[in-house]
């Protein structure tokens, strides 16, 4: 899978964090390129849950934080990729998605907001490179240059 072909992709915190951590080397070049990607094609969603997540290890945990007005000002732009609102029915499908893959709520919630979105993708470095979960493929484009 790359970043140029034409199938949805729902992208977790953790690509949104390193695109705009420009003290991630390597990884901040890949993400940086793989949204920019996603901009142009108009392929890219997040959801609300993503954006929370974002904006709290931007103000707080990157090495450099990003300043409140700025991380602001990134959740504001990236927000036109919110497809739709988590709701129970995400939450009561993710602790499905718990059971079937061993994954932690948090992470499956990013699932099941991915499943409920329509992506076909997942780009995640915090999840099994190639697994096939809920109709999404996940991708790690930090271990597998063919991702971007």
């Amino acid at each position: 899978m790359s970043a140029n072909d034409s199938r949805h992709a729902f992208v977790d915190t953790n690509i949104l964090l390193y695109a705009h951590d420009h003290q991630a080397g390597e990884k901040h070049v890949i993400a940086a390129k793989l949204l920019a990607s996603l901009w142009e094609d108009r392929r890219g969603t997040l959801s609300p849950q993503v954006l929370q997540e974002f904006l709290v290890n931007a103000i707080r945990k990157l090495q450099h934080p990003i300043a409140l007005a700025q991380a602001r000002d990134i959740v504001r732009a990236y927000g036109a990729w919110v497809a739709r609102d988590t709701g129970v029915d995400d939450i009561l499908r993710a602790t499905e998605l718990m059971e079937l893959t061993g994954y932690n709520f948090w992470d499956s919630l990013i699932l099941a907001s991915a499943e409920s979105s329509g992506a076909e993708c997942l780009y995640s470095e915090d999840m099994q490179h190639g697994h096939k979960v809920a109709g999404l493929e996940i991708c790690n484009p930090f271990m597998h240059a063919n991702c971007v």
